[in-house]
């Protein structure tokens, strides 16, 4: 499924660390009940006036969507939050997913990053469109860690889900082949560090526990001065889902634990006026949260 042309670069600057956007997808995404089974028509007429065009085009009945990484820089490391999709990955479940072939890379080097630049990457969590840039093809065919210079930093609880080596794995038929492409190759090839709820990166990114969307998701917290960002991954797919918190995916494995996380991610950013930079919210991409009488909004 084709996406939309590119949008432009989304570049914040939080303190010492400037944040770029690197895209690998934006278009139509679900219809809007077959990502969220509890939406109803209330919920998206509430939100019509900022939600159409940019958020949900109601001729299609599908919602807009964004697949993106954080580039975070700071003067000491480069770092790369979520690698989105990859090329050439077996995906038959998604087909916006299935054998890609796009100019990520390209969008990563006008970004003012090559990969061999990037010294960590920080994968929210391990769902084919957080990880798919892990790797990529070299000539002769095999999967090959694309960032040869990085440590890798997966959520130990989080690996230790998809690792279909460990005995009573349940596997999910969304997720089928990444553990091995994307993965397999870069543990092989001993880049990956496993990191805990509290592991901190320069005294600058600190990563939290955000389980529910999967039992090892987490967020990163980036803090930089006075100055706050939170890389929320998926606790917050779509812009409804904040002032409709209740909203939970179709893809949560525990939707009562992803809510509780979800509006103490909304409140935190709130109560801190920190940035809040989800992995697939269209144009602008990032923003603030607001909170007035028990209602979340979003501040762009």
């Amino acid at each position: 499924m084709p996406g939309e042309p590119p949008s432009r670069p989304r570049v914040i600057q939080l303190g010492a660390a400037r944040i770029t956007r690197v895209e690998d997808f934006l278009g139509l995404g679900f219809p809007p009940a077959a990502m969220f089974p509890a939406i109803t028509p209330e919920h998206l007429s509430a939100e019509m006036a900022w939600l159409a065009p940019g958020y949900y085009d109601p001729v299609a009945n599908q919602l807009r969507t964004s697949i993106h990484s954080w580039l975070v820089r700071t003067d000491r490391h480069t770092i790369l939050v979520d690698s989105c999709i990859g090329n050439h990955k077996t995906r038959p479940s998604i087909d916006r997913f299935h054998q890609r072939n796009e100019p990520w890379l390209d969008r990563l080097n006008a970004a003012g990053a090559a990969p061999e630049d990037i010294d960590f990457v920080m994968c929210t969590h391990l769902h084919a469109d957080h990880v798919g840039w892990n790797t990529r093809l070299d000539a002769s065919g095999r999967w090959v860690p694309t960032f040869p210079n990085a440590r890798y930093l997966f959520s130990r609880k989080e690996l230790a889900r998809w690792d279909p080596r460990i005995h009573g794995h349940v596997p999910r038929p969304i997720n089928d082949n990444v553990f091995d492409d994307s993965i397999l190759p870069v543990l092989e090839a001993g880049l990956v560090q496993e990191v805990d709820d509290g592991f901190d990166l320069d005294n600058l990114m600190r990563v939290e526990a955000a389980y529910g969307h999967t039992p090892g998701h987490v967020t990163i917290r980036l803090k930089s001065g006075a100055e706050e960002g939170v890389f929320s991954g998926d606790v917050i797919h779509h812009p409804i889902q904040v002032p409709h918190p209740t909203l939970c995916s179709v893809f949560d494995e525990d939707p009562a634990l992803a809510l509780q996380v979800r509006l103490a991610v909304l409140q935190d950013c709130a109560a801190r006026d920190a940035w809040l930079f989800p992995a697939h919210f269209p144009e602008p991409h990032c923003c603030k949260i607001g909170e007035h009488g028990g209602r979340f909004s979003l501040r762009w």
